[in-house]
C-alpha cells in the first residue's frame, strides 16, 4: 500500500479582529471563525514517523492566528488571501483552500463567509 495525500483540517479557528467597512466595524474587533484545508505528500512522514518529515500544523496555525490578530482588514477577500498564503506557503502543499465566516455580518444571517483555494506545481 503506497500513501500519497495527507489531508489537514484546521477546523473552526476562532479569532477576533478588525474588518470592514463601516464605522463601527473599524472601531470594534469581530470575531471571524477560520477553517484551512491543506494537501501534502506524507509518504517520507507515514514511513519514518518523524516531526521533519510532516507538514506542521501548528506552525501554520500560529502563523495565522498572528495575521488575524495583528492586522486590521476591509474586506473578507484580503483576509481569506492572507490565510491562503499562509496555508499554501510550504513547498510541499499541493493544494489548499482557506475560508473566513464573520458571524453576524448581515442581519437575519448567521454568517457571510468567502473561500479561496489554490493549487500548486
Amino acid at each position: 500500500m503506497k500513501l500519497n495525500q495527507a489531508t489537514i483540517r484546521i477546523k473552526n479557528l476562532r479569532l477576533r479582529t478588525y474588518i470592514g467597512i463601516n464605522e463601527d466595524e473599524i472601531k470594534n474587533q469581530q470575531d471571524v471563525i477560520i477553517n484551512v484545508l491543506i494537501h501534502y505528500d506524507a509518504v517520507k512522514a507515514t514511513a519514518t514517523d518523524q516531526m521533519d518529515d510532516a507538514l506542521n500544523y501548528k506552525t501554520i496555525t500560529k502563523a495565522i492566528i498572528r495575521l488575524v490578530e495583528d492586522n486590521r482588514f476591509y474586506l473578507l477577500e484580503k483576509l481569506t488571501a492572507d490565510v491562503l498564503a499562509i496555508a499554501a506557503e510550504h513547498p510541499w502543499v499541493t493544494f489548499a483552500e482557506a475560508e473566513v465566516d464573520k458571524p453576524h455580518a448581515l442581519r437575519f444571517s448567521d454568517s457571510v463567509s468567502l473561500a479561496l483555494s489554490c493549487t500548486k506545481g
